[in-house]
């Protein structure tokens, strides 16, 4: 079968920096691959028209139709007759796009069917963040959805705060996403220091960053020792208008708390597994996921886990078998959790040898890449 993603971002050199979508684009093409299947990756919004290998993926860079007032409507045009044409020969079977602006929303192939999969659009995002949305966002995202020939969702959770929050009614199968086990495989090299604490992803208000160093502060007051590394793009915060949330962060630490934190800014992906696998615990204290790709992957890593309690994670983790799940702003609690694990040899290694049975039975690439070609195969008439 012949797959094809339209996506505005992909993890390689030659299309910019990316995030979890194209981090989820790429696991799931790996795995598809390995099926028998060819994949095509559509990334819109590129500096230049180019296609290229990517060990088996063909990826094709699209530039966006430059004119003002009608750039949107032009570029989902010029889309729809790549889409078109690469259906006509033949080249691609089914497109799937996330939900994330509606990219699809006046995007209208004449054969080919359309896929959505839920990552978390703008609207269900804000709604989480409890901020407005622009209104041609949340216009773009229910259009798209309501076009669409068939919609997945990575979690219940988000398929049924999409439904809410756009005032739907649609049907979704929930597929996760996935990662390499092989690449995020546990490291037997001993870890010396029994004391650090990593966070790693964007340091942004909605993934509880402005809640971490409330959390740390305890920490630290009971175990001096204890080390913080933060890992990840430092990003502006749209509620107070200020350009950096590390700056934010710095004045939340109490002074004590603050000398033992190191903020490392953005490291090359490749580097993620040796900070988690030199973490002693990993951190996630978000309000706003659909399913994080960061949490399977320390998972992954057999490294145990306080995470948020919202949602989605029940969908991922089980409190006290395989990781702990607190809310982010019972600080107290929070860090109480991570002292139990920071003392307690035998409890991180119970979590993490359950936690990679978790990633292993449920977010594997082959797993998943199995459910998602079955979807697609049930599209094809």
């Amino acid at each position: 079968m012949k797959i094809a993603f339209l996506t505005p971002e992909y993890p390689h050199l030659n299309t910019g920096s990316s995030g979890g979508i194209g981090t989820s684009i790429k696991n799931l093409a790996i795995g598809l691959l390995a099926e028998g299947c060819s994949v095509r990756v559509l990334v819109y919004g590129q500096k230049e028209e180019a296609v290229f290998d990517d060990n088996g993926i063909v990826v094709q860079q699209i530039r966006n139709v430059k004119l003002k007032g009608l750039s949107w409507y032009l570029t989902r045009k010029k889309l729809q007759k790549i889409i078109n044409g690469l259906y006509d020969c033949k080249e691609i079977d089914v497109v799937e796009a996330p939900d994330w602006t509606g990219i699809t929303s006046f995007i209208n192939p004449e054969k080919c069917p359309i896929v959505i999969r839920l990552n978390g659009s703008d609207t269900y995002f804000c709604h989480l963040d409890r901020r407005p949305v622009k209104w041609k966002n949340k216009f773009h995202e229910k259009r798209a959805l309501k076009n669409a020939d068939a919609l997945l969702s990575v979690s219940q959770f988000t398929a049924d705060k999409t439904n809410q929050v756009f005032s739907l009614d649609k049907e979704f199968t929930i597929i996760p996403n996935s990662i390499d086990l092989d690449a995020f495989s546990p490291n037997d090299e001993s870890n010396e220091n029994n004391n650090t604490i990593l966070y790693f992803g964007s340091l942004i208000r909605k993934k509880g960053l402005l809640e971490l160093p409330l959390i740390f502060n305890e920490v630290v007051t009971k175990n001096p020792k204890a080390r913080l590394i933060l890992v990840g793009k430092d990003v502006p915060d749209i509620t107070s208008g200020n350009g950096s949330t590390w700056q934010m962060m710095q004045k939340l630490f109490t002074e004590q708390a603050l000398i033992n934190v190191d903020y490392l800014g953005v490291v090359p992906y490749q580097d993620i597994k040796k900070y988690i696998n030199d973490a002693t615990v990993c951190v996630f204290p978000t309000f706003a996921e659909a399913l994080p790709v960061s949490w399977i992957e320390a998972m992954a890593m057999q490294k145990a886990i306080v995470a948020s309690n919202i949602g989605w994670a029940t969908e991922v983790m089980d409190d006290g078998i395989n990781g702990f799940l607190v809310h982010p702003t019972h600080h107290l609690l929070y860090a109480n959790k991570i002292i139990q694990l920071l003392e307690n040899d035998k409890l991180q290694k119970e979590f993490g040898t359950e936690a990679r049975k978790q990633v292993t039975e449920k977010f594997s690439i082959t797993i998943v890449a199995q459910k998602s070609l079955s979807f697609y195969k049930s599209l094809i008439v």
